[in-house]
């Protein structure tokens, strides 16, 4: 993903933002059918996760854990109880291995079998093919920090729940969803607590994803909408350069219902930069609906700009966004709050609460 800025005057520029043990046996609680495996402090989660079988629990005991987890098994169902995942000291080579760039691991990597990647270029591989996918898994409950590459990362998923967790300063991304089906991204916590990270979620699936009730703070780009037809819902982002960034040729993504706020200083401290609250560049179809954007302002900076949502032209591939909707949006505390800069056609902007221009606020 390329990230834009704009002077609002017609100049553009594109920048790509670069700010990408121990292992005693855990104890069985009971049989496959019935009960769970409990990893307790001390113990190792992936060891645990080796003997489950599929549709297996296993909860895991308040602790820091010094490991990287790879999970493989359908259905496998990972509750942390007060676990905290943080980069140990030696990797282990998993497909999440360089996935967001040389050198970049995952603290926990759900993937299915014989995923075909492409090369790196930008921001992270993408998925050619998918032998099997991993089907039906569920990871809620931890805490993970820290990884150089993401913190939590599905790759060749189908129907996979990331759920309550807490992730800290994953350097390229705090979660990524890449050629699965059907990921579910609900109510996590993924935030920066140093200096701007560069993605806090991002969706980069084959079909039906839903990123829902999230709260992502300190990333460049807080949600990254790659997929089509995702369902983007009810989040919370703040201090980002970009609230959500609907990318070049991404088509029917619903923007609905999200709270895009006090976008981050930094952003607008370098030439020509901005801030945008939802960004569609080269997108089509998209529906932005029920959003409050605000804060987005350059205030006591001298370089840049700001708006609260922004349709775009990508000057990269050349793609025209057209067919976009802008309805019933709530836009305040802006430099600009809508703008539309794209001979694209049927972009509809109506019946938003907002002041500036005002031909196209109500």
């Amino acid at each position: 993903m390329a990230v834009l800025v704009w002077d609002w005057n017609g100049k553009a520029a594109l920048v790509l933002v670069s700010l990408c043990v121990l292992l005693t046996c855990p104890t069985a609680g009971g049989d496959w059918y019935g009960g769970a495996i409990r990893v307790k402090a001390g113990q190792s989660i992936q060891a645990a996760i080796d003997t489950a079988h599929p549709g297996q629990l296993i909860l895991v005991a308040a602790a820091t854990y010094a490991e990287q987890l790879t999970i493989t098994t359908d259905g496998l169902r990972l509750v942390g109880k007060g676990a905290i995942l943080v980069p140990p000291s030696s990797t282990v080579e998993n497909t999440c291995s360089g996935l967001a760039g040389p050198e970049t691991e995952a603290g926990i990597c759900i993937t299915g079998q014989d995923i075909e990647l492409a090369d790196f270029v930008v921001e992270h591989r993408k998925v050619l093919s998918v032998g099997q996918p991993v089907q039906g898994v569920l990871v809620t409950g931890f805490e993970v920090q820290g990884f150089s590459g993401l913190d939590i990362a599905v790759v060749g998923g189908q129907d996979v729940q990331v759920k309550g967790n807490t992730l800290y300063d994953g350097a390229q991304y705090g979660c990524l969803t890449v050629g699965s089906k059907n990921t579910h991204v609900d109510a996590n916590n993924v935030a920066s607590t140093g200096d701007p990270l560069f993605i806090g979620i991002c969706m980069d699936d084959m079909s039906d994803v839903r990123v829902t009730k999230n709260h992502v703070a300190g990333y460049t780009v807080g949600l990254c909408i790659q997929t089509n037809g995702a369902y983007v819902y009810a989040n919370e982002v703040a201090d980002a350069c970009y609230g959500a960034f609907v990318d070049p040729a991404t088509t029917s993504a619903q923007v609905i219902g999200n709270h895009i706020s006090n976008g981050n200083p930094f952003c607008a401290s370098v030439p020509d930069g901005a801030l945008i609250g939802i960004a569609m560049l080269g997108a089509f179809d998209t529906q932005v609906q029920a959003n409050l954007v605000e804060g987005m302002t350059i205030a006591g900076t001298s370089n840049g700009s700001a708006a609260g949502i922004a349709i775009l032209n990508d000057p990269v591939t050349g793609l025209v966004s057209a067919n976009n909707s802008v309805v019933g949006n709530v836009l305040r505390n802006n430099d600009l709050d809508i703008f539309v800069e794209t001979p694209g056609h049927g972009n509809v902007v109506e019946g938003n609460q907002c002041s500036t221009p005002a031909e196209l606020c109500s």
